[in-house]
């Protein structure tokens, strides 16, 4: 008989709400146990945030259990056996064994069991089939262990039936892949991948859209992207070309400039070459409207920020703003091409760290003053003048501020005229 494995380094699964939730459940012929993303990523040692637990127990025993004990439930999936325990403010997901009969895409019809191998069976890759007990021994019905250890990620039997059973799990192979894979990704399950991908089309956009952006600031998205693209899933998403290099680009300058991934400015990236590109993909994807904002900022003439001078960068940041302007720069930097000096860019990108536009320092008070009435060309005449500040290069001082403010009616007065 094989020595059990053992999760040793876990406080989290032997004492604290865990561990009061596993003692609730188990015991009068029921077991709990932590399955899915916190037993792999307790593996791996990363961190670990939502646990989920499975149980023979059935729904009703489990708010049973959980009244007596004075803890607070919810039923969030309780034709699926899902019931939410929360515990000193943390939620558990606790579900029952459970095996598919019947899928409709995302839709099932499952019925309860006992059994943990066929719970495991009907899970999507093989790092995220394993299950933990409250000893801490670790159980594998799907050779995860193994998987784990070579950041391999697989599906859980054939691949083509858990693709069918939901298709989502296309997107899931490559976004799990890219933060938990090495290498390249399992040839079995690209091709299975590419072999369901006209699937994506049922899909709502808003799950596409989640996974996408997790997708974005994966530590290994570079390859997983690339597989996509290769594969032809890239053009089910966007309904567009996308831009492969450009995008590992973006990753380069993010990592020089040492800025956090960004999800939306990789998306941009990775999809848009216009103002065009981003409307489509904002729509496909269901963008929030700040996300929405930001990709169609990206898109809007970008190729004007190449070779500024410093001069002309400070307008240009006055006018977008710091997160504009550094968005739609490092859109321009990804898309000048291989082999370009990072160092003039990089000072563009920087130049927000270094300087920082006063405030405009004329008002419509100023105006009046010299004879415009209020109304829509007071505005025009504003517009003119801070036009005229920006071309001065910012001055404060007051005899300046105040020429260009003549400048300005002069200017406005003179083309009425005309």
């Amino acid at each position: 008989m094989s020595t059990p494995r053992v999760l040793s380094d876990a406080p989290w699964l032997r004492s604290g709400p865990t561990a009061r939730v596993l003692e609730l459940l188990n015991g009068h012929g029921e077991e709990a146990r932590v399955v899915g993303g916190a037993v792999r990523n307790a593996l791996l040692k990363r961190p670990v945030a939502d646990i989920d637990i499975a149980t023979t127990a059935l729904p009703s025993e489990v708010i049973r259990r959980a009244k007596a004990a004075g803890i607070k439930s919810v039923p969030t999936g309780i034709d699926h056996g899902t019931v939410t325990l929360v515990v000193d403010s943390h939620p558990f997901e606790v579900t029952t064994l459970r095996e598919d009969t019947e899928t409709f895409g995302r839709k099932a019809v499952v019925a309860f069991g006992r059994d943990w191998v066929r719970d495991a069976e009907r899970r999507d890759f093989t790092i995220n089939g394993l299950s933990v007990d409250a000893a801490g021994v670790v159980h594998d019905h799907v050779g995860g262990w193994d998987d784990i250890a070579a950041r391999r990620v697989r599906f859980i039997g054939d691949p083509h039936a858990r693709i069918a059973e939901d298709y989502l799990r296309i997107l899931r192979f490559f976004r799990i892949h890219a933060a938990y894979g090495a290498g390249e990704p399992d040839r079995a399950g690209i091709l299975a991948c590419i072999g369901g991908r006209a699937g994506l089309a049922t899909l709502s956009a808003e799950r596409v859209r989640m996974e996408m952006l997790k997708l974005m600031v994966a530590e290994g998205a570079a390859v997983a992207v690339q597989a996509m693209a290769d594969g032809g899933l890239l053009l089910q998403i966007f309904g567009g070309v996308a831009y492969t290099g450009p995008f590992i680009a973006m990753i380069a300058a993010e990592r020089l400039l040492g800025l956090p991934p960004d999800p939306v400015r990789r998306l941009g990236a990775l999809a848009v070459a216009v103002t065009e590109d981003a409307k489509r993909v904002a729509l496909r994807m269901r963008l929030t409207n700040a996300e929405t904002k930001a990709l169609d900022s990206m898109g809007h003439r970008w190729w004007r920020l190449a070779g500024m001078d410093e001069a002309i960068a400070r307008r240009r940041l006055y006018r977008l703003g710091e997160d504009r302007y550094r968005d739609r720069l490092m859109l321009a930097w990804a898309r000048a091409g291989r082999g370009v000096d990072p160092a003039p860019w990089r000072e563009l990108a920087t130049l927000p760290t270094r300087w920082s536009a006063s405030k405009f320092p004329l008002k419509a008070a100023d105006f009046i003053a010299r004879g415009i009435a209020q109304g829509p060309l007071l505005g025009q005449v504003l517009a003119l003048a801070e036009d005229g500040w920006l071309a001065a290069n910012f001055p404060l001082d007051e005899a300046a501020v105040q020429a260009i403010a003549d400048q300005a009616v002069a200017r406005f007065t003179r083309d009425l005229r005309l």
